[in-house]
């Protein structure tokens, strides 16, 4: 009879999240996962797979709880614009006080693995697909509403968004202060 796994898969994966996002798929080594978590690296692997079936699994657990704030903080009551604000300053507070200035862990990956892997790239492509049409379902309340002009077209700047958004989180890791992301984030808004 085998010995019980003496970690829980939940907070590894955590923790493995936390290592792929400071740095990355290809500058992560198993011997920094076997270190961060704890664990030998036949636990590892007998438990996860891989370091792909991890870094997918990370990616997932970043999903769950990071990507998924920004749609709820959209989805809360109030002004359209007001919620769209609030939300993309929350995101550029939260990027630059990170003192390890990961920026997004989607972004991270999509440039750094691009179409080099399929399934990690299906993974990202959903996560921003999710966030593309938050940002598209605020635009069309906005114009319900009456606060956004009905003639724009919510999808496409449902995706202008979510490229604001993406070009945000790529600056916010060099830049040395709020107010170049404060001043994209005021013209974004008020230009709706």
């Amino acid at each position: 009879m085998g010995r019980p796994k003496q970690f829980d898969p939940d907070v590894a994966v955590e923790q493995a999240m936390d290592v792929f996002w400071r740095k990355g798929y290809g500058g992560t080594t198993p011997q920094d996962l076997v270190d961060a978590l704890g664990i030998g690296k036949g636990s590892l692997y007998n438990t996860f797979g891989s370091k792909h079936a991890l870094f997918e699994a990370a990616l997932g657990r970043y999903r769950d709880s990071q990507a998924v704030a920004l749609i709820e903080m959209l989805e809360e009551p109030g002004p359209v614009k007001d919620r769209l604000r609030r939300a993309l300053r929350f995101l550029a507070e939260m990027d630059l006080a990170d003192p390890d200035r990961r920026g997004c862990m989607a972004v991270n990956t999509a440039a750094e693995l691009g179409q080099a892997d399929e399934s990690v790239a299906q993974l990202v492509r959903r996560m921003l697909d999710r966030t593309e049409d938050a940002f598209r379902t605020l635009i069309e309340e906005g114009q319900r509403a009456g606060e956004i002009a009905a003639d724009r077209d919510a999808l496409a700047t449902g995706s202008l968004l979510l490229n604001t958004v993406v070009g945000m989180r790529l600056l916010a890791r060099v830049a040395d202060g709020p107010d170049r992301l404060t001043r994209v984030i005021d013209a974004l808004v008020d230009s709706l």
